[in-house]
């Protein structure tokens, strides 16, 4: 193998922090660190990305002054062995927007949108993940195939730090808690 192909150093060896740090977010955007190894996703399609701009501008309008709703920016988990999340969508603390990198205990609600690729993750490594992080709730949007998106939304149990099923929903979220909020998803 000549050096012109031989794949990237990060693809074949763990990454620290600082390291991770120091790169742009251009080289950041579609990647999440697992224990320290990048792990590339792949590119969303427009009605993803679509689904994940209308929960988080309808979030981030019913959140009030004390929490911000954004998409696709790292969240912290850990530093050694380093583990950034990306997800899709965010609501953190808005006393926090210039604090980097943002931490789980910044946050109150994660969105991640399923896509082709991402099922497991979405449905069981994250699920696990960010309810060991204490992130309180949890989202999970199928695209279904009749096109209306299915919700289904978890809370946390903080004494066994595992989320508990709440409301699944199809096509429109309304839910009181972490706040009232209702989101038609119906009209992609």
């Amino acid at each position: 193998m000549t050096a012109e192909t031989a794949p990237p150093a990060w693809m074949h060896q763990q990454i620290t922090a600082a390291e991770y740090d120091s790169w742009s977010e251009e080289q950041c955007a579609g990647i999440e660190i697992v224990d320290g190894m990048v792990v590339v996703s792949p590119s969303a399609s427009k009605r993803h990305n679509r689904l994940a701009r209308i929960l988080a501008n309808s979030l981030d309008a019913a959140a009030g002054p004390d929490w911000n709703a954004d998409t696709y920016f790292d969240v912290r988990f850990q530093d050694v062995p380093l583990t950034n999340r990306r997800p899709d969508v965010v609501v953190y603390r808005a006393d926090t927007i210039d604090l980097a990198p943002t931490r789980p205990e910044h946050v109150l609600l994660v969105v991640e949108v399923v896509s082709p690729g991402s099922e497991t993750t979405d449905r069981i490594v994250k699920v696990s993940q960010y309810a060991k992080a204490g992130i309180a709730f949890y989202w999970r949007i199928e695209q279904a195939a009749t096109g209306i998106p299915l919700i289904y939304t978890y809370i946390l149990d903080p004494a066994t730090m595992t989320y508990r099923t709440g409301d699944m929903f199809t096509g429109t979220v309304t839910v009181t808690a972490p706040f009232p909020v209702e989101i038609d998803l119906g009209k992609i």
